[in-house]
């Protein structure tokens, strides 16, 4: 594939953690089909006075410098592509530690709907050429760009074998 405009939105400090390889999983309650996506960042927690309680303690300074996306007159930056490379299905009782996210095991817990968590092991790219986007309106997930934003360049955040060492500690 050398272009996308498919999306995940997602909180931007999530994807900064993502793309910074301080995290390497999102945890849904719902399966997907959509297996490569670029990661769209949203800000519905940052207008919360509390947001920051969210976020494990030694991420909130990491949290709060990325608590918005780049912004250019209404358009916001996408800097990574993912691909979703396992989905891991889990009662929420038995999801992983704290240590594959930057999250509080609280907000997690706190956010699952349902008695099963299906976490979503990601491959994520660091795109050679960031795309300034258009406002996605009415998409709450996912969301499909007027126009294919180019994949040639890009680059993995984490080798091989550091996805590798993600996934087995998630199993």
């Amino acid at each position: 594939m050398k272009s996308t405009n498919k999306c995940l939105k997602e909180w931007n400090a999530t994807i900064e953690g993502l793309g910074w390889g301080k995290q390497t999983i999102l945890i849904r309650n719902y399966r997907t089909n959509i297996t490569k996506f670029l990661l769209y960042p949203t800000v519905s927690y940052a207008s919360k006075d509390n947001y920051l309680e969210s976020f494990q303690g030694k991420y909130q300074k990491f949290v709060k410098e990325n608590a918005l996306p780049e912004k250019k007159d209404d358009k916001v930056l996408i800097k990574y592509y993912a691909t979703l490379e396992k989905i891991i299905e889990k009662p929420v009782s038995r999801i992983p530690s704290v240590k594959n996210y930057i999250w509080t095991r609280d907000h997690v817990k706190n956010y699952m709907t349902g008695k099963t968590a299906f976490i979503w092991a990601l491959r994520v790219y660091k795109l050679k050429k960031p795309y300034w986007a258009d406002p996605t309106p009415g998409a709450i997930r996912y969301a499909n760009l007027k126009e294919a934003v180019s994949l040639e360049g890009m680059v993995p955040v984490l080798s091989e074998t550091g996805l590798e060492k993600a996934i087995t500690l998630l199993e």
